[in-house]
C-alpha cells in the first residue's frame, strides 16, 4: 500500500476544466471517453488511487490546476482510521474480482488496460459527472492543452461526415504540417502505416490517431492523406506549436468582435491585449464570443473580469472543507457597449464570465441558454504519471446565484440550426449567416 499520510501541495492557479469540445490532435481526451493502453501493474494503480483520494480528504486545497505529491509526512487522523474498514472492502472486492479474472477468464488480458479502467470506474462511480480519470499516456496531452502549447504537426481533425480517417479542418500557419503541404480538406488515413477508422481490427480510433501523431520534438512521423482520390504520404517533423487562444477583428460600426476559445493559460492576457489594440484602433463597442468555449483556470476569469468590471465580487466559492472566498474587482473598470455571445456548450468559467457581465449590467448576452455548471475541479496527480480530476468545491455568480442545471438565460435568445451550429464549430459560418453574431451587432449598434 502507498502511504496515505502524504499530502498533496496545491499552487493557487486556478481550476482545470474536463469537457474539452474541439478534436485537434492536441487536444486531451474528453472525459467520458477511456482510451486504455499502459502496461501498469493493476494493484498498484488502484492501491495509488484509493491513497490520493483519501489523502485529499485530510488536507487543504486552494484553486489548483495540477497538484504535485511532495514527501513530507502528516500525522494521521480519525477520519483516515474511520474509512480503514471500507478501503479494505473494497480493495478485497477488486482483488477478488482480478482472481477470478486470472484463474478463469479464457482470453488474453491486458494489465494496463485493466488498470485504467478501474481507475476510471472508481472515479466515475461517485457520480460526478465533471470528476474523470485521465491515464498516464493522455495525462501530458491534458496539462499541453491547459496550456494552450502542444508537440505535434499542427492539424485540427475532424470525424464529421467521413467514411473512414479523419478529416483536416484546420492546418495552423507557419506550422509543421503548414510548410509540408498538408491542406484543409485532407483526409488522413493512415498514420506511420496503420489505418485509420476503416473497420479494420487494427485501424485507429480517433484518440489513438492523436496519439501516434504526437511525439517528441525534433521526431519523425508519417502521414498517408486522402486527396482528389489519390494517396500522398508526408513525413514531418514534430515541433512545439503554440495555440492560438484568442482573435479580434474590427467589423462595421466600430463593433470589435472577440473570439476567446477557452480560459486556460494566458487567456487574460490574450483578451485584454486584442481589447486594448482594438480600441486603439477606434473601437466603439466589444463583442466577446464564448461559443463552444469549454472554460479554463479561475485565475484568467477573474483577471479579465476584473480589467472590466467595476469595484465589487467577482466569484464566490466554497471548498470541500467548507472554506469560503471571494474574489474581487478593484475600481477601474471599461466604460463601453459589451455584449456576449453564447450557445449551449459555453462551459464553466465561459458561461461565468457571461453572467458577471450580465448581472454587473455590463453586457448583454445573445445566443442559446447555457449547459449550466457549478463545480470546480483540480487534478491530482498519480504515481505512475496518471492522474484524477475531482471536485472539489462549488461556486457562484457575483451575486450568489448557482448556474447548476439552469445556465445562463440571454437577453436576446437567438437559435442556429443545428448545420449552423456545426459550420460554426469548424469555422465554416460565414458572419453574414451567423444571426447570433448579427443579432449582437444590432444590439451594440442601435
Amino acid at each position: 500500500m502507498e502511504d496515505q499520510n502524504k499530502e498533496y501541495q496545491i499552487p493557487e492557479t486556478g481550476y482545470a476544466e474536463p469537457e474539452y469540445q474541439q478534436l485537434p490532435l492536441q487536444q486531451p481526451l474528453q472525459p467520458q471517453t477511456r482510451v486504455v493502453y499502459e502496461t501498469r501493474t493493476w494493484p498498484i494503480v488502484t492501491a495509488a488511487i484509493a491513497a490520493a483520494v483519501l489523502t485529499f480528504a485530510l488536507c487543504g486545497v486552494l484553486f489548483g490546476t495540477v497538484m504535485k505529491r511532495s514527501r513530507s509526512q502528516t500525522t494521521p487522523t480519525s477520519h483516515s482510521s474511520a474509512v480503514s474498514g471500507q478501503d479494505d472492502a473494497w480493495e478485497h472486492k477488486l482483488e477478488q474480482i482480478k482472481g477470478l479474472i486470472d484463474q478463469y477468464y479464457i482470453g488474453e488480458v491486458d494489465e494496463g488496460k485493466l488498470a485504467d479502467a478501474a481507475a476510471a470506474g472508481m472515479i466515475e462511480g461517485i457520480g460526478d459527472e465533471w470528476s474523470y480519470y485521465i491515464s498516464a499516456e493522455e495525462y501530458d496531452s491534458y496539462k499541453e492543452a491547459a496550456a494552450n502549447a502542444y508537440v505535434g504537426i499542427g492539424v485540427t481533425i475532424s470525424i464529421e461526415n467521413v467514411e473512414h480517417g479523419v478529416e483536416i479542418v484546420d492546418v495552423t500557419p507557419d506550422s509543421p504540417a503548414y510548410h509540408a503541404g498538408l491542406e484543409i480538406g485532407d483526409l488522413i488515413v493512415a498514420v506511420e502505416g496503420v489505418p485509420i477508422l476503416d473497420g479494420s481490427e487494427e485501424a485507429l480510433d480517433l484518440n489513438e490517431t492523436k496519439n501516434r501523431v504526437r511525439g517528441a520534438e525534433g521526431t519523425k512521423v508519417t502521414i498517408t492523406v486522402e486527396r482528389d482520390k489519390e494517396r500522398l504520404d508526408f513525413t514531418i517533423t514534430r515541433a512545439k506549436i503554440k495555440t492560438v487562444n484568442v482573435t479580434w477583428e474590427l467589423l462595421e460600426d466600430g463593433v470589435a468582435y472577440i473570439h476567446i476559445r477557452n480560459f486556460e493559460q494566458d487567456a487574460a492576457k490574450d483578451s485584454i491585449n486584442a481589447i486594448e489594440s482594438a480600441l486603439d484602433r477606434g473601437a466603439k463597442a466589444l463583442l466577446f464570443d464564448v461559443r463552444f468555449n469549454p472554460g479554463g483556470y479561475k485565475h484568467e476569469l477573474v483577471e479579465l473580469l476584473d480589467y472590466l468590471l467595476p469595484e465589487g465580487p467577482l466569484f464566490r466559492s466554497i471548498d470541500y472543507s467548507g472554506r469560503e472566498s471571494v474574489d474581487e474587482s478593484d475600481a477601474d473598470h471599461l466604460d463601453i457597449p459589451m455584449a456576449v455571445l453564447v450557445n449551449y456548450d459555453s462551459y464553466s468559467a465561459a458561461e461565468f464570465f457571461a453572467a458577471a457581465l450580465q448581472e454587473y449590467g455590463a453586457a448583454s448576452v445573445v445566443g442559446e441558454q447555457t449547459y449550466g455548471k457549478g463545480r470546480f475541479q483540480v487534478s491530482m496527480d498519480l504515481d505512475d504519471g496518471s492522474a484524477i480530476n475531482l471536485s472539489i468545491g462549488q461556486y457562484t455568480t457575483p451575486n450568489g446565484v448557482s448556474l447548476v442545471g439552469k445556465g445562463i438565460t440571454p437577453d436576446y435568445p437567438v437559435e442556429l440550426s443545428e448545420e449552423q451550429k456545426s459550420d460554426l464549430y469548424y469555422s465554416r459560418l460565414e458572419k453574414a449567416e451567423d444571426a447570433q453574431l448579427q443579432k449582437a451587432i444590432e444590439v451594440l449598434t442601435k
